[in-house]
């Protein structure tokens, strides 16, 4: 922890000095909210789960440093209020780490949590409370504030494919009809988690998102393919895809747009769209191996350059270099993540922690595939370091979720060994 605040400490007086040549007015402020925040989020751990990861909540402090010092640095009003949701980010990490004494206790609530993602997921299409950002209709506004519901209806969607999957593994595991020479699955066991998965799809689909779709259906084959081992499911999943791509790029408009600026970003009919790409490329080009230095990049005419470019932003003023770092830290939060679902000891609470994991590393690899021109440029942010509170919000629920786990393994694996040195 202390090494990340130094770190972050130093980044923004770096920014600070490249960018205006002296020293930020505020600094000691700066330091001591992000120590302080910090500090509540460490004491919580330590009071509540005092066994849990010492690994996620420094490399999220981390990543979340960096992302604040380039939203800074474009736009100190989107700093602020970032700065605020950061410190509400952190009394949910407390609150979830008290009111969540077990996770397998969430067990039983399968079809609660699937309502509530459900119902979340179509708040947005809900008139005179859903708002449309560019094209897509994924925003909640009550009164002065604006959210993402599908932020935390993700989340909840992790709780009901990791209760459903665990509680019908066997059944999911060995096929039990035939069709002619060929052993299959009964479809009536495949066929509520196919409902289920397509009614989300259904609904991001009318919300003209296809980052959050695909999000989910990356998650939702994970999980299935981790429960079973089958490699059917995988050719499945890809026929699901491939119809659904086919069908998505011929009724949505959006996929259309989103895919042909990823194919041809430099045809003159595109450019009036695609020139966020393009900025972005030139950011990163200007950045090279090393970068700009802090402070000192060029970045500012990149749109949403703290929100969907942010990537780009840190790839100027780092470097590749920086980006290298970026992508490592993420790989360790994911990698302790996977560590803690192989320490879980039931199916629901391993698939839980798995789904949360890797979450978090689909969201991180869609959108910096997306700035890299890997795949098409989706609206999902970077987590822990783009503009966005409920996404940050969302992000600190996944740790303080996977840390609770973590505490949980710890406990029973010690319990275990009380029990073999008594029966010894």
């Amino acid at each position: 922890m202390i090494l990340a605040w130094i770190v972050t400490t130093a980044f923004y007086v770096l920014a600070s000095l490249g960018a205006q040549g002296h020293m930020p007015p505020r600094l000691w402020l700066f330091l001591a909210s992000i120590v302080s925040i910090s500090l509540i989020m460490h004491v919580a751990i330590r009071r509540y789960a005092p066994n849990a990861s010492e690994i996620l909540l420094p490399v999220a402090t981390l990543l979340n440093g960096i992302g604040y010092v380039e939203i800074a640095r474009w736009n100190p009003v989107r700093a602020g209020y970032q700065a605020i949701w950061f410190f509400l980010s952190a009394v949910a990490l407390v609150v979830v780490l008290k009111v969540v004494k077990r996770v397998r206790d969430l067990d039983r609530y399968r079809y609660l949590t699937l309502l509530a993602a459900v119902g979340l997921l179509l708040a947005p299409l809900v008139p005179g409370v859903g708002l449309t950002v560019y094209g897509a209709r994924l925003w909640v506004q009550v009164g002065p504030i604006s959210f993402q519901p599908v932020e935390i209806a993700k989340i909840l969607l992790v709780f009901f494919f990791a209760s459903y999957f665990a509680s019908n593994r066997e059944l999911l595991s060995t096929p039990t009809q035939r069709i002619g020479s060929r052993s299959i699955v009964a479809p009536k066991v495949l066929l509520p988690i196919l409902v289920a998965w397509g009614c989300a799809m259904g609904i991001l689909g009318a919300e003209n998102d296809i980052g959050f779709a695909l999000l989910l259906f990356a998650l939702f084959m994970s999980l299935l393919w981790v429960t079973t081992g089958l490699k059917s499911y995988v050719v499945l999943g890809l026929g699901l895809f491939a119809g659904g791509a086919y069908v998505a790029a011929k009724f949505f408009s959006q996929v259309q747009s989103r895919v042909g600026l990823w194919l041809d970003p430099w045809s003159a009919a595109h450019m009036a769209y695609s020139h966020q790409l393009a900025y972005g490329w030139f950011s990163l080009a200007a950045g090279g191996v090393t970068g700009t230095g802090l402070g000192l990049g060029q970045s500012g005419t990149v749109p949403e350059i703290t929100s969907d470019m942010i990537f780009a932003a840190v790839g100027e003023e780092l470097g590749l270099l920086g980006l290298v770092v970026v992508v490592a830290l993420f790989v360790v939060f994911v990698a302790e993540g996977f560590r803690i679902a192989q320490g879980a000891h039931s199916d629901f609470v391993r698939l839980t922690a798995t789904g949360l994991s890797a979450l978090m590393g689909f969201q991180a690899f869609f959108i910096m595939a997306g700035v890299l021109r890997l795949l098409p440029l989706t609206g999902i942010t970077l987590p822990f370091m783009a503009y966005g509170g409920s996404s940050l919000f969302a992000n600190y629920l996944v740790v303080a979720l996977l840390l609770r786990i973590s505490d949980e393994n710890s406990l029973e694996r010690r319990g275990g060994e009380v029990v073999a040195v008594v029966f010894s």
